[in-house]
C-alpha cells in the first residue's frame, strides 16, 4: 500500500513539472510575440553589394561595406533584417563621379531600394543621404599569357614545338600600383593524356588572385602541333678546350654515341657533322680526373638529346 502511495505522488509531481514547462513555454512564447508585435525605432546595418564597376575606374579597397538605416517598424521586421541581413544592391552605372569618388544619391535610386529591401520610407531613413564610394583611375597593360601545360604523349609521338596561344597576350586594367607588379598571367591547366594528334581548343585564363584588374577578355584560343617521331643516334667526337698548352693529356673515349628524336620527314636531313660534343677543361676540379661532355651544337629539328656517357675519363702524361 506504502509503495503504491509513493508511486502516485511521484507520477503526480512528473504531470506537474510537465504541465508547469508547457504552460511556461506557452506564457514565454506568446509574451516574445506580443514584444515582437510591437513598434521600435532602432539602427539597422544592411550590406552592400556593387555591381558593374565601370571598366576604367577601379573600386577602392575602403569602399563602405554597409549602410545605417533608422527603422521604425515591429520588432518582427526590424528582427529579420538583423538575423538575414538583406543585400542592397548598388549598380555603379547609376552613381555620379565627384573628383576621385562616385557618388550613389539615396532619394534619386529611392523606388529602387523600396522594392529590393521592402523598406518603407515612410517609416524608415537612411541615415546618410548619399553613399560615397572611392575609386582609382585603372591603367590599361599588355600582358603575356602562358600555358599550364601538362601532356605526356603516347609512344613515338611528341610536339614538334611550343604549344601556341592566341593571342599571346592579353589586355589588362587596373589600379597603377598593382598592375604595374603583373609581368604575365597563366591559363588554367591544359591536361592531356596519350596524346598522338593534333590538340586545340579554349581555355580561360587564371584570374584568382586577381579580383582588383579587370580582363578584356578572359578566354583564348590554344593549339600543338603532334607529329610521329622516330630515335635515331651518331657518333661524335669528343672535342676538350682550354687546355693549358704546356699539359700533356689523354682522355677517353675519344668518341660517343649521341641520342635524339626526330620526327619521321626530316629523319634523313640529320647527319653527324651538325652536332658539336664538348668538354671543358677550365671546369675541372682540382683532384678531378673527368669531364663532363655537354651537346653544344646540333640541329634545330631534333629533340631529346641524350649521350651514352657523359663522364671522359683523363689522365695527366708527365
Amino acid at each position: 500500500m506504502l509503495n503504491n502511495i509513493k508511486i502516485r505522488r511521484r507520477n503526480f509531481k512528473k504531470a506537474n513539472v510537465k504541465t508547469f514547462s508547457v504552460f511556461l513555454f506557452f506564457s514565454a512564447l506568446t509574451w516574445l510575440l506580443v514584444q515582437l508585435s510591437k513598434e521600435y525605432t532602432q539602427i539597422v546595418q544592411v550590406p552592400i553589394h556593387y555591381t558593374n564597376a565601370p571598366l576604367d575606374k577601379s573600386i577602392s579597397g575602403d569602399r563602405p561595406q554597409n549602410v545605417s538605416v533608422r527603422m521604425h517598424d515591429q520588432g518582427f521586421f526590424i528582427l529579420y533584417y538583423r538575423i538575414f541581413r538583406p543585400e542592397l544592391t548598388i549598380d555603379l552605372t547609376n552613381t555620379e563621379v565627384a573628383g576621385s569618388n562616385l557618388v550613389y544619391e539615396i532619394e534619386d535610386n529611392r523606388n529602387r531600394i523600396s522594392e529590393e529591401l521592402g523598406i518603407d520610407f515612410e517609416n524608415s531613413a537612411f541615415l546618410d543621404s548619399s553613399i560615397i564610394i572611392p575609386f582609382q583611375p585603372k591603367q590599361e597593360r599588355r600582358i603575356a599569357v602562358v600555358p599550364d601545360v601538362n601532356l605526356s604523349f603516347a609512344v613515338g609521338f611528341s610536339a614538334a614545338e611550343d604549344i601556341k596561344l592566341e593571342p599571346d597576350s592579353i589586355t589588362v586594367t587596373g589600379p597603377k600600383n598593382i598592375i604595374d607588379t603583373i609581368r604575365k598571367v597563366s591559363t588554367l591547366p591544359i591536361r592531356r593524356n596519350n596524346v598522338n594528334k593534333d590538340i586545340s581548343g579554349e581555355v580561360k585564363i587564371d584570374t584568382s588572385n586577381l579580383g582588383m584588374l579587370g580582363f578584356y577578355r578572359n578566354e583564348i584560343n590554344y593549339s600543338l602541333q603532334v607529329e610521329k617521331f622516330t630515335e635515331g643516334s651518331v657518333q661524335i667526337p669528343v672535342e676538350v678546350i682550354n687546355v693549358p698548352p704546356e699539359l700533356n693529356m689523354a682522355y677517353f673515349p675519344k668518341r660517343i654515341l649521341v641520342y635524339y628524336q626526330v620526327n619521321l620527314e626530316d629523319y634523313e636531313r640529320v647527319k653527324a657533322r651538325d652536332f658539336r660534343v664538348v668538354c671543358d677543361y677550365s671546369e675541372v676540379n682540382e683532384g678531378q680526373d673527368y669531364f663532363m661532355a655537354e651537346v653544344v651544337e646540333k640541329p634545330d629539328f631534333v629533340t631529346n638529346i641524350r649521350l651514352n656517357e657523359r663522364k671522359i675519363q683523363f689522365v695527366i702524361k708527365r
